[in-house]
């Protein structure tokens, strides 16, 4: 439940929100994680998260199906402004619902007693039961698909592009050995993971210097396509030239459109640790304003930058956008670009370990993973096993060669979960309208992003049925995992005294304890 907020604006603090200090008053110690997280730690988190190597490598899927330059700059604005509705309902949802874990815990808070009059009209005790799970089970298939594809995945797809990047200098006409650069992605998840295990400070401090970085080096592109524009060498945005070969079928704009809303994935990502940004109730709100304001403006200016001095029909067949721009403009200074994608996707992997340790850390507080994935180190104050275990994800994927293939496969589900998420929300505003609501935005907002969702997830079916399908088979995957772990209460002893063992071991080996019994 979310805290109540005094019209003076003072928080009643709860265990979830409050950022406690060590003693309490009776003797015994207690630890948890600290605000640590400053408006512009969270805005780098937002920046940082968004911009990977998409915009660097492969800007593509817009153009490809928007036929022209002037509408696919239309495209990418219009994809701006939707993301923001979207951050802008999930500030109202991060503000009145004040917990880490994003989308899962916005689920599981709107649907996890939703049910309970469905339980009260069941005759059997089983079938109550039953009830009473669906809503929980519901925001468990969030989390399991997280788990078991989207994070994982996600973070070795951004590492593999780091070790590529790195190791391009010493095989600037051929690809370099698929071992070296399998090792140096290993390399970078586990170094980003001591750092996030070490050090809150360090993590944050390692994302605001690689989203300055990368930043840097898109101004700098936008910077020389304005050069370009005011010599006059700008062919492609004459308005005689702009909007030539337009499309006019609306599926292949819709596609467009599709391609240019992923390219903004990662805009939800400061909701995962809402818990441990400072003044939430202010900052998460604009984080997200001052942070999408600016991706979408640097998105929208480099594709223009682009367009100044590549054709679409270059974009389209050029291996990596940026580099070859580089190589045109920049001479001996183009080396600056595959640099600036290396140190895009570092800085890209580091907020998705850091925001993928707060979501299996709080999973595993509201009884979905195991006990120890609770945990949080006595110094550091970080929730190492959670870190571990999803940089241990990271890298069993790293072995498959169909990580690809399987991102693919479930795509979709980011736009499924944001849209159940935003149903809960506008449930959550007729079932609980006295609920405290420190920003709120029209109601208009979240039914215009509920029906981009839905767009997105049928148009998902209806382009790749099969693997919307096999997606939605991977995540179904974890109803039997639900049953074991979390319905199925009375468990053998021996398996009781097992996964306690477990536990007591992990604790000790890696120093960690749950929130507020340290001591």
């Amino acid at each position: 439940m979310a805290p109540d907020i005094q019209g003076n604006g003072a928080t009643e603090k709860t265990p979830s929100m409050e950022n406690m200090d060590v003693g309490d008053g009776d003797g015994e110690e207690s630890v948890k994680m600290k605000k640590r997280v400053t408006l512009w730690n969270g805005v780098a988190i937002i920046v940082g998260t968004i911009i990977g190597s998409g915009i660097f490598v492969s800007p593509v899927g817009v153009i490809a199906n928007c036929g022209s330059v002037g509408l696919s700059v239309i495209v990418w604005a219009v994809c701006g402004v939707v993301t923001i509705i979207g951050a802008l309902c999930f500030a109202e949802l991060g503000t009145c619902i004040p917990k880490s874990g994003g989308d899962y815990i916005y689920v599981l808070e709107a649907f996890g007693d939703a049910f309970e009059g469905c339980a009260g009209r069941c005759s059997g005790a089983g079938a109550q039961k039953f009830c009473r799970h669906i809503g929980k089970l519901l925001a468990f298939l969030c989390l399991w698909i997280n788990l078991l594809i989207i994070r994982p995945t996600t973070q070795s797809i951004v590492a593999l592009t780091f070790a590529n990047y790195i190791v391009k200098p010493f095989f600037p006409t051929c690809d370099g050995p698929d071992s070296a650069i399998r090792l140096l992605a290993v390399l970078c998840l586990v170094t980003l993971t001591f750092i996030n295990c070490a050090s809150v400070r360090a993590a944050t401090r390692v994302q605001d210097i690689f989203t300055v970085a990368k930043v840097l080096a898109l101004i700098l592109i936008i910077i020389c396509g304005f050069v370009q524009i005011g010599k006059g060498e700008a062919e492609y945005l004459r308005p005689d030239k702009a909007f030539e070969g337009t499309t006019s079928d609306v599926g292949s704009i819709a596609v467009g459109f599709y391609s240019g809303l992923f390219a903004y994935g990662g805009w939800n990502y400061l909701n995962f640790v809402t818990e441990e940004l400072q003044n939430p109730f202010v900052n998460l709100p604009r984080a997200i304003i001052i942070g999408l304001s600016l991706v979408t403006t640097v998105y929208v200016l480099t594709n223009i930058a682009y367009f100044t001095v590549l054709s679409p029909v270059q974009m389209l067949a050029a291996p990596a956008v940026a580099v070859t721009f580089g190589d045109q403009l920049l001479g001996v200074m183009s080396w600056i670009i595959p640099v600036a994608v290396a140190l895009s996707c570092f800085g890209g992997v580091n907020g998705s370990l850091f925001t993928s340790g707060r979501l299996f850390f709080v999973g595993a507080r509201e009884g979905h993973l195991p006990d120890v994935m609770a945990m949080i180190h006595t110094k550091s104050l970080t929730p190492v096993p959670a870190l571990i275990f999803t940089c241990s994800l990271s890298v069993i994927m790293l072995v498959s060669d169909d990580i690809f293939v399987l991102i693919n496969y479930v795509s979709y589900i980011w736009y499924l979960w944001f849209g159940i998420a935003i149903v809960g929300m506008i449930m959550l505003r007729f079932r609980r309208p006295d609920m405290p609501r420190p920003y709120k935005v029209p109601l208009a907002l979240p039914i215009i992003f509920l029906l981009v969702c839905i767009f997105l997830v049928v148009f998902s079916f209806v382009q790749i049925p099969y693997e919307c399908l096999f997606g939605t088979i991977i995540m179904l995957s974890g109803i039997p995992f639900y049953f074991v772990g979390v319905y199925w209460e009375n468990k053998p002893k021996f398996l009781t005294n097992f996964l306690e063992s477990f536990t007591y071991y992990c604790q000790m080996t890696l120093s960690v304890v749950p929130q507020h019994t340290y001591g």
